[in-house]
């Protein structure tokens, strides 16, 4: 037997590996099965070069979980290790045998390891961890290594019957969640599920059909029980995929999850390696980041689903899998954001994306409209926070009106230019977040021949703002902003049917209605067919508020809600009913009753306030 000292810089090695060196605990496995599908395709070129002198046989990596001996063993029937080889790769800490196949194989290698401390990611969890390995080399003696997560270490030959490694894990008492068989067969989904070798993980029971007509009879056997998908569908050429094979590979990624709308198939090879798949969801007017639904692989390796250093924050709206050897598998990955590759990888993804878009909007303009409630969350996201991106979706960007048509930005300027056109020049674009809430003010705007956008996302606000700034041209007003006569600002006027006198006198009234919520009195002649009295917020004020709530701050307090009200001095209510009334109470009554419907359709009538105005009904209805 022999016995030395790993080559470390000091002593301390194995205590930083087990608190620092990796985020995740589990994270051994993912490394340990890694290094086992490394050494299974090294195996497989040395047969593909003719050097392999025997059968490559079943290259099969088994887990093995023995709860009473307290070990969790990992093997394979790969290249396995001469004596020489286990004291270069073991003993050498950051060295990485990977590397030099790389070299040496470079046009035919599909090698993972770019972990370098992988293995040694194992003494996290183990006391002891033991090598026992066999060379595919002819004459090579098996050995075994030892290492109790010090560094000194044993080796010695052993008797083996095959070639391959088993790395055999001791596990230490404050890891025993790994000696439980749900925990592993858990991080095996998580990290294994699309590794290119098979995974075997104990046995399951199958039952089969065996024999014809009444002779017929279930029969049970028990099968290898394989946790992974070795040829995934973002490995395989998309010629050869259907449409039902791509919503297959999303149902096995998202068992739960209704089908996508499409897919864009990736796959690239120059000036970097990417190939994956990116699904379009089904996500309605949704804002909400649909987090961990992109999932990070390098060379079918599961790295992780949080991939906001690689993808656009607006991306992962998406789902689906992005596989590439050209993101750093570095153990701290906090300059994923400067790296070259990243960037490059993320500027072909919004690439890939817009030019989807493009094409289903080119070739199939109403079912990409059909798509739209669906699709516009995503389309408006990237527009705002993506300026290449906005370069190419105003081709493809729809606006949607109350009449559920769909308009492009050009088309949509065209149609409302000679109607909504202020005296600035400016197009005023109206525009409501709730239809039924609004029904009235709709109305009104389309019988005076105008139209109305629906923009009904929580996004819409900063879509609105971006929109405005970016064309110059372009003024959003929501439905209820204003009056219509003052949003357009046309230069007629409707004349009014009040005089002065009773005009000063309306106005006084609904002064003292209003006094005690602060709030100013505009006469305005409308026409007879608006309302008697509108409440109207500005603008600029409920933009603020909402875009305020959306990024979860709340100043109600310091900013209460504002609003005018603007009494119709043409609807027959205020020019014949109000000033007919004989006593002040009486109008006031009336006033108040109006004030109160106006402040009901904005649905800003609450609480005490709400219950008066509805026992007050009941007894005008009565009397």
């Amino acid at each position: 037997m022999q016995k030395g000292n790993i080559s470390v810089q000091t002593d301390n090695i194995f205590p930083i590996i087990k608190k620092f060196l990796y985020a995740d605990q589990d994270i051994f496995l993912r490394e340990l099965i890694s290094n086992a599908v490394d050494a299974t395709n090294k195996l497989k070129i040395l047969a593909n070069r003719g050097e392999l002198k025997t059968e490559m046989g079943d290259t099969t990596i088994e887990i093995k979980l023995d709860k009473e001996a307290k070990t969790l063993t990992i093997s394979d029937k790969g290249i396995g290790m001469t004596e020489e080889e286990v004291l270069k790769y073991l003993n050498q800490i950051a060295f990485s045998s990977a590397a030099e196949w790389l070299e040496k194989y470079k046009d035919e290698a599909n090698i993972i390891g770019h972990f370098g401390l992988g293995f040694y990611s194992a003494f996290m969890v183990a006391e002891k961890v033991e090598v026992r390995t066999k060379s595919w080399k002819d004459g090579a003696d098996a050995v075994v290594w030892s290492c109790t997560g010090s560094p000194e270490y044993s080796l010695d030959t052993i008797e083996k019957d095959h070639r391959g490694t088993d790395i055999i894990l001791y596990i230490s008492e404050d890891a025993t969640e790994f000696l439980e068989k749900n925990r592993i067969e858990e991080l095996l989904y998580k990290y294994c599920k699309f590794l290119p070798v098979p995974i075997k993980f104990g046995t399951r029971t199958i039952t089969e059909k065996v024999g014809e007509g009444e002779d017929a009879k279930d029969e049970t056997r028990e099968v290898d029980n394989i946790i992974n998908n070795p040829n995934p569908a973002w490995t395989k050429n998309p010629s050869d995929l259907t449409d039902e094979d791509y919503r297959n590979f999303y149902r096995e990624l998202y068992p739960m999850s209704p089908d996508p709308m499409f897919w864009i198939h990736l796959n690239i090879d120059y000036p970097f390696n990417l190939t994956g798949i990116l699904y379009f969801p089904k996500i309605g007017g949704a804002f909400e980041m649909q987090k961990n639904k992109i999932h990070l692989y390098s060379s079918q390796v599961y790295v992780t689903d949080d991939v906001k250093e690689i993808v656009p924050e607006w991306l992962t709206l998406l789902h689906g899998v992005i596989d590439s050897p050209d993101i750093p598998l570095n153990v701290s990955r906090s300059y994923l954001q400067s790296d070259s590759n990243v960037r490059k990888i993320t500027g072909y993804i919004t690439k890939k994306v817009a030019e989807k878009l493009q094409e289903l909007f080119k070739n199939d303009r109403k079912g990409y409209e059909e798509k739209w409630d669906d699709l516009n969350v995503f389309v408006k996201y990237g527009l705002i926070s993506d300026e290449k991106f906005y370069e190419k979706a105003t081709k493809f960007l729809l606006l949607k009106n109350t009449e559920n048509e769909f308009f492009t930005l050009d088309e949509y300027k065209e149609k409302v230019a000679p109607l909504q056109t202020d005296k600035n020049n400016k197009l005023v674009y109206l525009y409501t977040n709730n239809p039924d809430e609004h029904h009235i003010y709709i109305k009104t705007a389309r019988n005076a021949g105008y139209d109305v956008l629906l923009f009904d996302n929580l996004i819409d606000n900063h879509f609105i703002q971006q929109i405005e700034y970016k064309l110059g041209d372009i003024v959003f007003k929501r439905i209820d902003s204003e009056t219509l006569d003052h949003l357009i600002e046309k230069d007629e006027k409707r004349e009014s049917v009040l005089s002065e006198k009773e005009e000063e006198k309306v106005k006084d009234i609904f002064l003292q209605v209003a006094s005690k919520d602060g709030q100013s009195v505009q006469l305005k002649a409308l026409s007879p067919e608006e309302p008697p009295v509108q409440i109207i917020k500005p603008e600029f004020m409920r933009r603020m508020k909402e875009m305020q709530a959306l990024n979860g701050m709340n100043f109600n307090d310091a900013f209460p809600d504002s609003y005018n009200i603007v009494v119709n001095t043409n609807h027959p209510v205020i020019a014949q009913k109000l000033l007919n009334k004989k006593t002040d109470e009486t109008r006031q009554k009336l006033a108040d009753y109006l004030l109160k419907l106006g402040l009901l359709n904005q649905n800003m009538l609450k609480g005490q306030e709400l219950a008066d105005f509805i026992h007050n009904s009941i007894d005008l209805v009565t009397k």
